[in-house]
């Protein structure tokens, strides 16, 4: 009975202690992932692949590795190690193409504004302004201009329009113009012009200071994916001799594959790290 009492009593103690915590609402991990991750697909031109078919692409890959593997070299352990390598190699060049279109993108953000800028100026309402970079604008973006044309017609909602054109984008320089265009759509004011102008200017000084600092790090980065990559290329070489596969099947074998893999990823991601731009991030979503 003493016992039922003292966990009743602890019990309440608790509920009492945690009523005085406001729980935070946090977004969930998978959601945040996904978000990330559909942004990304977006970025490198493919808003129709959803990030469960990228999960099921990079599954399909290491698991076509790993039976080329076993069908070449007879080791478990040596197909394991380089299915493992090659499983996120769709995600790597989702993100080689993204970034390739964002720097496409960074030379082409300050015409997209002063194509607005110019479109204020000749007395166009906002939309028409916005509207018109689908037929004017660079060829990059027409289509997606050309589709917020459509939405505003079709709906006459403005802010609608810009929501669905910054999900097509999903860029954050986009961010920041839609949004500054919906500030002064909402409360109005004079000085859009001068806005649009300042922002040009500041995209044409971050786009050449950014494309110097690339140019400048892309050997370092270059020399060490080459280095990364010479002892698992010599590991292939290797293990087309039937002598050095088995080997590698044996405990102490499987021990040098898992701690060169682990080197291997830790060195990348630390000379990754260091050698890493601020990349801006999508804050006005």
């Amino acid at each position: 009975m003493g016992v039922v009492v003292g966990l009743l009593l602890g019990v309440g103690a608790f509920c009492i202690w945690w009523s005085f915590w406001t729980p935070v609402p946090r977004p969930a991990g998978r959601a945040t992932w996904q978000m990330r991750t559909r942004d990304l697909l977006t970025q490198a031109g493919a808003p129709s692949v959803t990030p469960g078919m990228l999960v099921g692409a990079c599954a399909t890959l290491g698991l076509v590795t790993l039976l080329l593997g076993l069908a070449l070299t007879r080791s478990p352990a040596i197909a394991a190690c380089f299915a493992v390598l090659t499983a996120p190699g769709p995600v790597v060049l989702v993100r080689a193409r993204a970034r390739r279109r964002r720097q496409a993108l960074r030379e082409v953000w300050p015409e997209v504004v002063d194509h607005l800028a110019s479109g204020v100026r000749a007395g166009l309402s906002l939309p028409e302004a916005v509207a018109q970079l689908g037929q004017r604008g660079p060829v990059e973006l027409r289509e997606q201009f050309g589709r917020f044309a459509h939405d505003y017609r079709a709906g006459g909602r403005f802010g609608d329009a810009l929501d669905a054109l910054k999900e097509r984008l999903a860029d954050p320089v986009a961010d920041r113009i839609v949004e500054a265009l919906r500030l002064t759509r909402e409360v109005g004011g004079q000085d859009l012009g001068r806005l649009l102008r300042t922002l040009s200017g500041f995209l044409r000084e971050d786009a050449a200071t950014r494309g110097e600092l690339e140019a400048r790090q892309s050997w370092t980065v270059n020399g060490a994916r080459v280095a990364v990559a010479g002892p698992w290329v010599v590991l292939a070489l290797l293990a087309t001799r039937p002598e050095t596969a088995r080997a590698y099947d044996s405990p102490a074998g499987v021990a040098v594959l898992v701690i060169g893999g682990l080197c291997a990823v830790i060195a990348y991601r630390i000379m990754l790290r260091i050698g890493r731009l601020p990349a801006e991030r999508r804050v006005l979503r």
